[in-house]
């Protein structure tokens, strides 16, 4: 048996790897953890899920003191919004964060490599540093969690200024007068609901022919697209931007819709078109790591790459490119690597866009059973009729439950609510288990709660709400 430095080395610190890492050293695995950035976390701390949520959070707060204050008889006059200090404790919320993680990798004594990490083979790691120092290590396992990037349109590159990426949407230093976003997928949604409560002019254009239409229903689109448009959101869906102009004092895109060519203008382009796996510079050829034809890692059903010792979790891998679904990836990976038996459920990850109110979504949709020819019974409360939501005003949206007309187990449910990512936990646990609505609607929820929605979508499964 070869000596190597480590027993496992985990190549990036996002989501996916820190816990990677911390569960390995928990099993008692020598490990150390390479990071090319300053700061531990990955895209989710430093430029991702944290600071756009806490941006969310702030913007949130801005907008119900200046609409609803009123209503629930608070007089605040002359309420402004001070941009710097927004972003200053969005910062601090970042700083906070990426520090416990740092503080992690000591508490569970993981060595931190700071540098880019390249496969040299199958068991030797180089690590370039910011000053181009090398150094190689070597490990028994690895495990690839490099996450992703902002993909980048063609004739749209990023200048960081006029063309920007979700990692300036959340930095910008003053509220653009006029915001085009192209891509009304989660990130799309979520920055354009910020920059409109601070009084930007959003345009959003989406190719498709409506909003959220990845993983969540119709009726959830409906929703959404409803509530932004109150915020003075605007959607130009069944959009396709084939060129743009840029200038010294903006930029000019041009496409064309059902009706014939179309053009728009703007301060400030957000590309939100997606991301990629970002495998660029880790020279995975030479350790004759494989990728798929979508250029994803290709592993297997335990997360082995075509070289046994080399794992992949996470955004490089095949999956929705979510934080909790990394997560899970590298804790799996952890015990895999340590002999114990890991295992994602990768039907049963929960989707959500944190927007005013929140979408979150699992299993299949309504449209999705139809696709399928699946029997089903559905289930839908408004939380217009729910007690907390109505004391909390935060009566937008609706709880739905999707079962099986047969057995009556949950396929899926979509909550449309102020907190609707809490909510859909109780959901993604029941179907963790096979339950049915039966199952759901008997279980005793706390009143007055939002929750008990959910309870109400799963009676009106069999046609029996009590409050409604």
């Amino acid at each position: 048996m070869p000596d190597f430095d480590y027993q496992l080395v985990v190549i990036g610190s996002g989501p996916g790897g820190y816990v990677a890492a911390i569960r390995a050293s928990q099993l008692g695995l020598k490990t150390a953890i390479v990071e090319k950035d300053k700061t531990l976390g990955g895209t989710c701390l430093n430029v991702g899920c944290i600071p756009s949520k806490a941006l969310l959070a702030s913007s949130e707060h801005l907008h119900f003191a200046r609409e609803r204050f009123a209503a629930h008889g608070i007089i605040a006059n002359d309420i402004k919004l001070d941009l710097g200090a927004m972003m200053k404790r969005k910062c601090e919320v970042v700083n906070k964060l990426t520090s416990g993680v740092s503080y992690l990798m000591k508490k569970n004594k993981i060595e931190v490599v700071k540098g880019l990490g390249k496969l040299v083979d199958a068991n030797t790691i180089e690590v370039v540093g910011d000053d181009g120092a090398k150094k190689k290590i070597t490990a028994q396992n690895i495990i690839l969690a490099t996450g992703s990037v902002p993909v980048e349109l063609p004739f749209l590159k990023f200048d960081g200024k006029r063309i920007i990426s979700s990692d300036q949407g959340i930095a910008l230093d003053k509220v653009p007068k006029s915001l085009l976003i192209i891509g009304a997928g989660a990130i799309g949604l979520e920055l354009g609901s910020v920059w409109a409560r601070l009084g930007a002019e959003v345009t959003v254009i989406e190719f498709l022919p409506r909003i959220a239409a990845v993983g969540f229903d119709a009726e959830t689109s409906k929703i959404l697209q409803r509530n932004l448009e109150k915020l003075g959101i605007k959607f130009e869906l069944n959009t396709k931007v084939q060129a743009a102009k840029v200038t010294d004092s903006g930029v000019e895109l041009s496409g064309e819709n059902a009706t014939g060519k179309v053009s728009y203008k703007a301060d400030i382009v957000l590309v939100a078109v997606g991301r990629k796996p970002f495998t660029a510079g880790v020279d995975l050829d030479k350790a004759g790591v494989k990728l798929t034809e979508k250029g994803r890692i290709a592993v297997n059903g335990h997360l082995q790459t075509n070289v046994p010792n080399i794992y992949a979790i996470g955004d490089v891998t095949d999956g929705p490119m979510l934080a909790h679904k990394a997560h899970e990836d590298g804790v799996a990976a952890a015990e895999l690597i340590a002999g114990k038996p890991g295992h994602v459920n990768y039907n049963l990850v929960p989707g959500v866009i944190y927007t005013a109110p929140e979408a979150a979504s699992v299993g299949i949709t309504e449209e999705q059973a139809k696709e399928q020819k699946l029997d089903v019974r559905v289930g839908k409360f408004a939380f217009t009729a729910n007690g907390r939501a109505i004391a909390n005003d935060t009566t937008e949206g609706f709880a739905k439950i999707i079962a099986d007309a047969k057995t009556d187990r949950v396929l899926g449910a979509h909550i449309v609510a102020g907190n609707a990512s809490e909510l859909i936990a109780e959901t993604v646990l029941l179907m963790e288990f096979s339950g049915s609505s039966e199952d759901l609607a008997r279980t005793i929820h706390a009143h007055p709660t939002m929750s008990e929605a959910v309870k109400e979508a799963a009676l009106a499964v069999d046609g029996r709400m009590l409050s409604a």
